[in-house]
C-alpha cells in the first residue's frame, strides 16, 4: 500500500465514532458498579460479578467479529456495514441497561445486570471491532496514524468528558417521581448521540475495495496462534491490558473516593458552584487530558511513540499514590490540582498505543503476506476488556471485604478499601507496563526498514 495523506474531513469523519465509543467507555468505568450497588441495588460483590461476566463475555465475543470482519466483502466495505447494523441496537441496549425493573431478589438482580450488560457488550463489539480495523487500511504512513489517532482522541475526550460530566445533570434533570427514571433517561439520551455519531463515521468514511483474495486463508484459531507470535503486539497489547486495568479500578472508585472520604467540610466549600464535586474531579482531569492530547503527538514525534506512552504510566502512578496517601486531607482547589496533573497522564495514553497497534499489524502483514486488521483489533479488546473485567471484580470484592454498604457512613475498613483501589493497587500496575514497554522494539527507524521506506 503506497502512503496515503489524509484530509481534515477524512481524519474527522473517523475521528468522530470514538466520542460516542469513548462515552460510553467513561460511562460505565465511572458509573456503572456505582450505579449496581447504589441505584439497582446490589450489594458491592454480586454488582462485581455481574460486571466481570458482562465484561468477560464482551471480550470472547470480540475476537469472533474481528474474525467476521476480516472475511467480509461488501460494497460498502468490510467494516463500514457493521457500524451500520449496529447504531440503533446500541442505543436500545444502553437504555435497556439504565431501565432498573423491580426485582426484590438479588439473585434475579444480578442475572439481569449481568444479562443486559452481556447484550451491551454485544452490540458495541458489533460496531467498534470493524471501527477499530479501519486504521491500518486508510494510512500506512507512520506519523499520519499519530495524526489520524490524534482527531481520534481529539474526539473521544469530548465524549470522555460527556460520560463523566453529563451523567449526574441528567439524572437530576429527568428524575421526577424516582431517581431510577432520571437514570433510565440518561441511558436513552447519551445512547441516542452514540447512535449518531456512528452514523456520522459510517456516513463520513470510505473504505478501499476488497476482493476476495484479500481474504485471509487460515481459519480461526492457526489466526489468533499467529497473532501471538507477533512479539512488537504482544508486549504492546500487554501493556496496554495493564494500563486499561489501572485506569478502571480508578475510573470505578473515584466517585466513591469523594463521597465517602472527602470531608464535608471541603465539600460545602464547593456548594456555590454549578456541578457537584465528583463532577468537578471529572472535569479537572478530562479536560487537562483533552489540553494534552495534541501535545503528546508533538512529543511522540520527537522522543518516539513508546517514550511518550510511558509518561503516562509515570504520571497517573504517582498521582495515585498521592491521592491514595493526602488527598482526602487536602482542601478543594488542592485536590483539583491533583486531578489536573492526573489528566496530564491520560491525555499522554490516549494516541500512543493506538498508534502503535497499526504499526505492529503492518510488521505482520509483512512477514505473512496477509492483513488480519479484524484479528489484531478483536485480540486487542480482547485482552484490554479482560483486564478492565478484573479489575471491577476485585474491586467489588475489596469494597465488600471492607463491609461497604452503600449510601451509608462507611467504617474504617470500607474507607481503606477505597484508599487501596485508588492508589498502590493501580500505581504497582502502571508500573509494571512502564517496565514491559521497554522491550517494545519498533521505534520509526525500525518500522521504515520493514516498510522498505528507508534502507
Amino acid at each position: 500500500m503506497a502512503r496515503k495523506k489524509l484530509g481534515i474531513g477524512q481524519k474527522l469523519g473517523f475521528g468522530i465514532f470514538d466520542l460516542g465509543g469513548n462515552m460510553l467507555f467513561t460511562l460505565m468505568g465511572f458509573w456503572c458498579l456505582k450505579y449496581l450497588t447504589d441505584v439497582a441495588g446490589l450489594t458491592a460483590a454480586l454488582a462485581g460479578a455481574a460486571v466481570m461476566i458482562g465484561k468477560a463475555w464482551d471480550a470472547v465475543t470480540d475476537p469472533v467479529m474481528g474474525f467476521i470482519s476480516d472475511r467480509t466483502i461488501t460494497r460498502l466495505g468490510r467494516r463500514r456495514p457493521y457500524i451500520l447494523i449496529g447504531a440503533v441496537p446500541m442505543m436500545l441496549s444502553m437504555w435497556l441497561f439504565f431501565t432498573v425493573p423491580v426485582i426484590p431478589n438479588q439473585t434475579l438482580l444480578m442475572l439481569w445486570a449481568m444479562g443486559t450488560l452481556m447484550l451491551v457488550n454485544t452490540v458495541s463489539t458489533v460496531i467498534n471491532i470493524p471501527y477499530s480495523s479501519l486504521t491500518p487500511e486508510l494510512t500506512d504512513d507512520y506519523h499520519e496514524r499519530t495524526s489520524l489517532n490524534g482527531y481520534r482522541f481529539g474526539c473521544a475526550v469530548f465524549g470522555t468528558i460527556i460520560g463523566a460530566a453529563a451523567v449526574l445533570p441528567l439524572v437530576e434533570t429527568f428524575s421526577g417521581r424516582t431517581e431510577k427514571q432520571g437514570w433510565s433517561m440518561m441511558g436513552l439520551i447519551l445512547g441516542a448521540i452514540t447512535m449518531t455519531v456512528a452514523l456520522l463515521t459510517f456516513i463520513g468514511t470510505r473504505e478501499k475495495q476488497h476482493t476476495r483474495a484479500d481474504i485471509p486463508s487460515e481459519g480461526f484459531f492457526p489466526t489468533y496462534k499467529q497473532v501471538f507470535t507477533n512479539k512488537p503486539y504482544v508486549i504492546l497489547f500487554t501493556s496496554y491490558a495493564l494500563h486499561l486495568m489501572a485506569i478502571t479500578f480508578l475510573q470505578s472508585i473515584l466517585a466513591y473516593y469523594v463521597e465517602y472520604l472527602y470531608p464535608e467540610s471541603f465539600a460545602r466549600q464547593m456548594s456555590g458552584l454549578p456541578l457537584d464535586f465528583t463532577t468537578l474531579c471529572m472535569m479537572a482531569l478530562l479536560l487537562t487530558a483533552m489540553v494534552f492530547i495534541p501535545i503528546s503527538v508533538l512529543i511522540s514525534k520527537k522522543i518516539g511513540k513508546r517514550r511518550a506512552y510511558q509518561i503516562c504510566f509515570l504520571v497517573i502512578g504517582a498521582a495515585c499514590i498521592a491521592v491514595s496517601a493526602a488527598g482526602h486531607l487536602l482542601p478543594p482547589h488542592l485536590f483539583l490540582g491533583l486531578m489536573v496533573f492526573a489528566g496530564i497522564g491520560v491525555g499522554f495514553s490516549y494516541v500512543a498505543p493506538f498508534a502503535m497497534v497499526p504499526d505492529t499489524v503492518e510488521y505482520d502483514a509483512v512477514r505473512t503476506g496477509e492483513r488480519k486488521e479484524g484479528a489484531y483489533y478483536g485480540m486487542w479488546t480482547f485482552i484490554s476488556k479482560t483486564g478492565a473485567a478484573l479489575s471491577v471484580f476485585l474491586s467489588g470484592l475489596i469494597l465488600n471485604w471492607g463491609g461497604y454498604v452503600a449510601k451509608a457512613v462507611q467504617g474504617p475498613k470500607a474507607l481503606l478499601a477505597i484508599r487501596l483501589i485508588i492508589g498502590p493497587i493501580p500505581a504497582v500496575i502502571f508500573l509494571g507496563a512502564f517496565v514491559l514497554m521497554r522491550f517494545y522494539p519498533l521505534d520509526e527507524k525500525t518500522y521504515r526498514k520493514i516498510m522498505g521506506q528507508e534502507k
